[in-house]
């Protein structure tokens, strides 16, 4: 029956899985304990591999030699890249019964340290370095502010001492509703605040996610997306295990290494959001490599260009399955499926998954607009967040009264359920997937001393969806610093993906006529050319 509101009731038909993290993983090593359940892979090492069978034995022993020094119910942030110990440690902690708290490894001492202290942690994981940052000199130098935590430490070498720990006889019973893991997510205002998410949630966001993107059941699945992020433990990982899949998990971003691994792998299945699939069409070897195992990509966390979804279409004649969400709902509402014609799956985020029930209000309201009325995307069911950790007012603000989680973005529904994704209430910048806070950026801009007033926008890009751009008040009473300047200045105090790519000045901000900035009206200026470069 044609929808005539913009709300769609939970499908019901499929089950809500009361399984968690651990215990999917117990069954899968049951059920095909010699199947390749993990390949790593990076550009500067030979591939590590584990069947289900090892994977639950190095799980096990993690959990063994966490319970030595960490109570159930502890957090412990992991900050690494994608190395195979991050996956032992998450499966390890949720069958310890601890939580784990994800941090972007690309992170300053700052936003680490907030990290360690919001969460509760009591313990960080970590390598030694990466991408050029000294990561241990970095924990160490934020330690001293974060005194809830009792351990630091480092991966490397941890394999071996968690294999030299023996087995527990028995591990504690843990609750599929209980919390396995916390998430930063910008939300919809300030800094990153902690989303408590449960294993019921995660594992069977999961499921739906895997079921409906079309993949085989058993198909290898080729990845880079961190997993820092629910997209990468979760979907991919998690979601992998659901399928008994072998996951090809690149160590980090590397083109070159992701085709090769498809190729050598015969992988079927590839996720990532829009910037890597459009670095990996773009690549030579993309061209001259035989992919023909290829059959599915699965992306989003971003806008999805036609053109880019056609382009892998046309070169590779493989089908494609984007998703739509937010940390908060663990993290996806909506998916399009391979099956659904181009129109709806490059134009459209999709309908609902089981068991959710997704509507479009009026902002600010609880009033449910029409079909293809624009309003703001809500989510309601199993999978939402069980809230921001120590922010209850913040958790009220996202979560209303009645269970909806306000998403801050704006959208719409047609008579079938497909929802379309509009614009943002919030003013988040989406940068390859990643969310920026312009806030956070201007407060760090603001302590440069030539620097009267910093407000920064999203610009259009179309490999990353966004781009960050600054556009600066600077004092008159000091020497004008240059674009590298700032860069570096931002860098010391934020993480790479946040700093500006362009630099502007102006003299007067465009405000409206209760003085409230007007931030497109920026971007309108740069598009026309009236703000000056900052070179």
């Amino acid at each position: 029956m044609a929808l005539t509101t913009s709300y769609w009731p939970a499908d019901t038909s499929v089950p809500v899985l009361a399984q968690t993290v651990g215990g999917l993983l117990r069954e899968a090593a049951a059920e095909e304990g010699d199947k390749q359940a993990l390949i790593s892979v990076a550009p500067d090492r030979a591939a590590r591999t584990w069947t289900y069978r090892e994977l639950l034995s190095d799980a096990e022993h993690a959990a063994a030699w966490l319970l030595d020094r960490f109570e159930p119910g502890e957090a412990v942030v992991v900050w690494a890249p994608n190395v195979p110990e991050w996956v032992v440690l998450q499966y390890g902690a949720a069958l310890a019964g601890l939580v784990l708290v994800t941090a972007n490894p690309a992170l300053r001492g700052p936003e680490l340290a907030h990290v360690l202290n919001s969460s509760g942690a009591t313990a960080v994981f970590f390598v030694g370095s990466f991408r050029g940052t000294d990561m241990a000199g970095l924990v160490d130098s934020v330690l001293p502010g974060a005194p809830g935590v009792r351990e630091s430490v480092t991966l490397e070498g941890w394999l071996d001492e968690v294999r030299a720990t023996a087995r527990r006889s028995a591990l504690p019973d843990v609750d599929p509703e209980s919390a396995t893991q916390i998430q930063f997510t910008s939300g919809t205002t300030g800094p990153a605040k902690p989303a408590v998410l449960s294993h019921l949630a995660m594992v069977t966001n999961a499921a739906y996610v895997r079921a409906r993107c079309g993949a085989p059941f058993g198909a290898t699945y080729v990845t880079a997306l961190p997993l820092f992020h629910t997209a990468g433990c979760g979907l991919a990982g998690l979601g992998s295990v659901h399928q008994r899949a072998t996951l090809v998990l690149g160590e980090l971003f590397d083109p070159a290494t992701l085709i090769a691994a498809i190729a050598e792998y015969r992988g079927v299945a590839f996720g990532g959001v829009p910037a890597m699939l459009h670095a990996m069409l773009a690549h030579p070897a993309s061209a001259e490599t035989d992919l023909s195992s290829l059959e599915v990509i699965m992306t989003g966390g971003d806008a999805v260009p036609p053109a880019l979804i056609d382009g892998w279409t046309e070169r590779y004649g493989v089908r494609a399955s984007a998703v739509y969400g937010q940390t908060e709902l663990s993290p996806i509402i909506c998916q399009t499926s391979p099956d659904d014609d181009r129109a709806d799956n490059v134009g459209t985020a999709g309908r609902p998954l089981p068991n959710v029930e997704v509507a479009i209000v009026v902002p600010g309201t609880a009033q449910i607009t029409p079909v293809d009325v624009e309003g703001e995307i809500c989510a309601r069911g199993y999978q939402a967040m069980q809230g921001y950790l120590g922010l209850p007012e913040e958790t009220a603000r996202t979560i209303d009264a009645d269970g909806w989680v306000h998403t801050g973005d704006l959208g719409t529904m047609d008579a079938r359920g497909y929802v379309t994704v509009t614009g943002r209430l919030k003013n988040l910048i989406i940068r390859g997937g990643e969310n920026i806070h312009p806030r956070e950026v201007e407060e760090a801009l603001i302590e440069h001393p030539a620097i009267a007033n910093a407000t920064i926008v999203g610009l259009p890009d179309p490999a990353w969806g966004e781009t960050v751009a600054a556009v600066l008040q600077l004092d008159p009473e000091r020497p004008a610093p240059s674009a590298d300047d700032l860069r570096t200045f931002v860098r010391e105090r934020l993480s790479p993906q946040k700093t500006p790519t362009s630099w502007y000045v102006t003299g007067d901000l465009p405000v409206n006529a209760m003085g409230k900035l007007q931030r497109f009206r920026l971007r309108e200026h740069i598009d026309a050319g009236r703000l000056s470069p900052l070179t």
